[in-house]
């Protein structure tokens, strides 16, 4: 693994803990989606994973397979990391950023060029950041963090405040630099549906405990019942009678939500409602991340899903 943490625990307050037994397991070569609501303890765990609050016991943290506290500060050499917004110097061109952070490393041989084309940015190579969009400053960060050759990079919600352009460009940024550069990406976001489209592993947080970890299709096997969303003329008209075969979710006058065991039962449900001459407007099929990562993490009192 390249990243591992086990039975982590991290609390400021002495009665409230932020992260309760949070145990991650992120495979060589994967995109590793760590999601939470705000407040879960993402940023915290990712803080710690790479050392700044503070040295872990030997073995509660691991990267590239040996405990963190042992390898400090030399374990950098191998990782590139963006923590929240990036930092840029306003009257630093792009080049210049990527030269002052390669002196920094102390690294002599580094192809400013090549690293600026793969994120895309040799056009503005020689303007001053102050005058990037922050599309352009979160891929100039990315290729700062790129100095070095990581072999792990960590990413905290580096599509935040990007345009839809500017999401799909980091997307597929970070699929090449996984596909073709084997970079491992640690990535914590709010964005479900980017995360769903990029990574191939996810960890779902909570109130500081992991609710899930697993591959993006062990979650979709986890959760494999299937919503569908149905628009009719009037729903109370036909409540009581659909009711009597399905039961049914009211969302408004005119919709409902029906939960089926399989999509398979999707055409039997359509052929149900047409046959008794029920108008259907719509039929559209629900879940994905976003619907699954909401059953994970609603109140206790309502979760029914075994985890």
């Amino acid at each position: 693994m390249i990243i591992e943490t086990t039975n982590l625990n991290f609390q400021f307050q002495k009665n409230k803990k932020l992260l309760n037994k949070v145990s991650i397991h992120v495979p060589e070569k994967s995109i590793y989606g760590f999601l939470g609501p705000n407040g879960a303890g993402k940023s915290t765990t990712i803080r710690l994973i790479t050392g700044l609050l503070g040295e872990q016991n030997p073995g509660e943290i691991a990267l590239f397979g040996k405990p963190l506290a042992d390898q400090l500060p030399t374990v950098f050499s191998q990782m590139g990391c963006i923590i929240e917004t990036p930092t840029l110097y306003g009257h630093l061109t792009g080049l210049e950023h990527l030269q002052f952070i390669a002196t920094l490393q102390n690294i002599a041989h580094a192809d400013f060029t090549d690293i600026l084309d793969l994120v895309g940015l040799v056009h503005a190579q020689h303007l001053k950041a102050k005058k990037y969009s922050l599309g352009m400053k979160q891929r100039l960060s990315i290729a700062m963090a790129l100095i070095n050759k990581p072999k792990l990079l960590i990413l905290d919600e580096p599509v935040n405040g990007l345009d839809p352009q500017g999401i799909i460009e980091m997307r597929l940024l970070l699929q090449k630099l996984n596909r073709e550069h084997n970079i491992t990406i640690f990535i914590s976001s709010h964005i479900l549906a980017e995360v769903e489209k990029l990574c191939t592993h996810v960890g779902i947080l909570h109130n500081g405990e992991l609710k899930f970890e697993g591959t993006m299709a062990e979650l979709k096997a986890k959760n494999s019942g299937t919503s569908v969303l149905v628009e009719v003329d009037n729903v109370s008209k036909h409540t009581e009678f659909i009711q009597q075969k399905y039961p049914i979710e009211v969302i408004n006058e005119n919709e409902f939500l029906v939960h089926l065991n399989t999509k398979e039962e999707v055409p039997t449900l359509l052929s149900f409602l047409i046959n008794n001459n029920i108008s259907v407007y719509k039929m559209q099929p629900q879940g994905g991340l976003e619907e699954w990562f909401i059953n994970l993490t609603k109140p206790v009192k309502n979760y029914e899903t075994t985890i």
